[in-house]
């Protein structure tokens, strides 16, 4: 297998609710998809939003979850001002702040928010990881 991700499919339970989340809250683009799936683009992958109950019934699983997965998403930037600008981004598109930014054991700087459905990002400054002109807008 070739190490790459080429998609991140979220179940979510609202996906009109998710939608809006992700493409008015925090600005990602959307491409065209059919009514019971949104694919947003994320700069050499993509991340998906498809029902809870029909993405669990596609892989052959039950949809019954509760608390925490097990994994976090993450989303790099360049600066500590821009991981704030982020998570304030991402609180006033309803996401909740499970952790506020602050200094890490690692020598960057980061925090934690819970979308819609409670999947978890970090977003960090790591001066140890290059954050190149692609990744910026």
């Amino acid at each position: 297998m070739k190490p790459r991700i080429s998609m991140i499919t979220l179940g979510v339970r609202d996906l009109a609710q998710s939608v809006t989340f992700y493409e008015q809250g925090l600005n990602l683009p959307r491409m065209d998809s059919p009514p019971d799936v949104a694919f947003f683009t994320l700069n050499g992958t993509w991340l998906g939003l498809y029902g809870r109950e029909a993405l669990a019934a596609d892989a052959a699983v039950t949809a019954e979850s509760h608390g925490f997965s097990g994994f976090a998403l993450a989303h790099n930037v360049a600066s500590e001002a821009e991981v704030d600008a982020v998570l304030a981004q991402a609180a006033s598109a309803g996401a909740t702040i499970t952790k506020a930014a602050e200094k890490t054991s690692w020598g960057g700087y980061a925090g934690y928010f819970s979308d819609p459905d409670g999947y978890l990002w970090e977003v960090a400054h790591n001066p140890f990881f290059w954050v190149g002109p692609a990744d910026e807008e």
